[in-house]
């Protein structure tokens, strides 16, 4: 479906665990349907490096691999949708991560005449996400994702996309702190999909796929959300 022939903005959310696939698939339905991702976890490292006084308090909780308080998640996002490049809807990667702030979402969209249209579960294997985030990387220079296993660049050290050295890992990504953010998922964020089965728009997919593949069960969810 053409993005321009949406009457009003439409509101999807992806619901799953650290190493999931949520920012990926929210890029590429972004790219399908015109929408824009919006990844919290990338706006509250922005605000992390633009040392505002949200993003030091983030700081410390996000390197502690706990979750960041609702009055800071829902201080950035409100600004964020905001901005008029949101005005034909947006994909929510990793918010809401509970039920306060489900409702608090609701309440917010409400008051701008949206609602959620569909909240998809990327479903998935607590073991095998251990694995997925502890061994990720990216390219400093470009911002291109690595792993250590499953996509290493050709050179070693060399970004295989803009040739940049500088390979960073986020503090939290390690075997320690992913237990215990997949810990805290299970505590507070599972209940969210019993929160929108109930509202009748929760969505599942097998996460564990390829890429690919989950795309299109994405893209056909989506379709039918926007319709």
């Amino acid at each position: 479906m053409d993005s321009q022939t949406l009457t009003r903005p439409a509101v999807l959310i992806l619901l799953g665990p650290p190493g999931a696939g949520k920012g990926t698939q929210a890029r590429m339905l972004q790219d399908r349907f015109g929408l824009v991702q919006l990844s919290t976890g990338d706006l509250l490292r922005a605000a992390v490096a633009a040392g505002t006084e949200a993003g030091k308090a983030a700081k410390a909780v996000m390197e502690a691999g706990d979750l960041v308080s609702d009055e800071i998640v829902l201080a950035i996002l409100r600004d964020r949708l905001a901005e008029p490049d949101t005005a034909k809807g947006v994909i929510l990667d990793g918010f809401p991560r509970t039920t306060v702030q489900a409702k608090a979402l609701d309440d917010l969209l409400a008051q701008s005449g949206q609602r959620i249209n569909a909240a998809i579960s990327l479903e998935v294997d607590d073991a095998e996400m251990v694995t997925r985030v502890a061994g990720r990387y990216t390219c400093g220079t470009c911002g291109e994702g690595y792993h250590d296993t499953y996509k290493v660049p050709a050179v070693a050290g060399t970004c295989d996309k803009c040739g940049g050295t500088d390979m960073k890992r986020r503090a939290d990504d390690n075997a320690a702190t992913v237990g215990q953010r997949l810990a805290a998922y299970h505590a507070q964020t599972a209940p969210l999909i019993a929160y929108y089965e109930d509202k009748g728009n929760l969505q599942r997919i097998d996460a564990m796929g390829e890429i690919g593949a989950i795309a299109e069960g994405l893209s056909a969810i989506v379709q039918k959300a926007v319709a």
